[in-house]
């Protein structure tokens, strides 16, 4: 059994680009990725993902503005903890990327997306997020630099899977 621990991910996009985040530091440190981090107890999923960004590169968003594109699980061999991570998605923010102490922000070309400088399972669901489609995904990883099995499904909105998962 694992004890799930909830995360938000944003990804800010604007024609054919996407602002990505070198991690300075703690963990997927020297990684690109996009921003966020843990909810904090009595904050919701969204004012978090709204609060993260703020702090890593110093973008202003509006919760109505982000779109949950994706909610993606992560375990590890032989860890009990699973990595709930709702992605969120958007081109409409305020501000102008700036380095902080946790995040140094890029913008990427949408066919020039780092991928060896990031996690594993990136190059399998970013392809997803670049069309705007939304999705489930659930990878297992061994340590962090194998992954032991993976599913990604494709979804017609997350309100649906949410709905969906409800019912059952």
């Amino acid at each position: 059994m694992y004890v799930k621990k909830l995360f938000t991910l944003v990804f800010i996009q604007k024609e054919n680009q996407i602002l990505l985040g070198l991690k300075k530091r703690g963990f997927g440190m020297n990684k690109w990725n996009g921003f966020g981090g843990k909810v904090e107890p009595n904050e919701t999923i969204i004012d978090a993902a709204v609060r993260e960004l703020k702090e890593e590169c110093c973008l202003i968003v509006k919760p109505g503005d982000l779109k949950n594109i994706a909610h993606i699980e992560f375990t590890f061999e032989g860890q009990p903890t699973l990595m709930d991570v709702r992605v969120f998605s958007t081109n409409i923010f305020e501000g102008t990327p700036q380095e902080t102490e946790e995040m140094k922000p890029k913008w990427y070309d949408n066919d020039g997306v780092p991928f060896e400088d990031m996690w594993l399972d990136d190059k399998l669901w970013f392809p997803y997020l670049l069309q705007g489609k939304s999705f489930f995904g659930h990878f297992h990883y061994e340590g962090f630099d194998k992954i032991l099995n993976y599913k990604i499904e494709e979804q017609v909105s997350m309100e649906a899977f949410y709905a969906n998962r409800k019912l059952k």
